[in-house]
């Protein structure tokens, strides 16, 4: 099965939305997806806030041999060190010990 990372269109007309999937690249845009990987919103003002991914995930989709749509290539190359750097945040506030008072 060729794996393709590429945006699957939601939303409504005038007002799409996108998320990012790891498909079987024989689906069609809109087919049955394999696991959802983020989300791009277009219409969000704020344009560093329009792009939402789970890099780790991503990062695993294309060890094993999926291939990216160009423009979802545009995004990991502009927004992985972000998302990276958030994981790895996440992950140290997880693992924090709680002090006991």
């Amino acid at each position: 099965m060729a794996v393709r990372i590429r945006m699957k269109q939601m939303g409504r007309a005038h007002r799409h939305y996108y998320r990012i999937v790891a498909i079987d690249g024989r689906q069609p845009r809109d087919g049955k997806v394999i696991e959802e990987l983020g989300s791009y919103d277009p219409h969000l003002a704020e344009k560093e806030n329009r792009v939402k991914f789970t890099a780790s995930r991503i990062k695993y989709w294309l060890s094993v041999g999926a291939k990216p749509s160009e423009q979802c290539e545009v995004f990991f190359k502009k927004f992985m060190k972000k998302f990276e750097d958030i994981e790895a945040a996440d992950a140290v506030a997880k693992a924090a010990p709680v002090s006991a008072a």
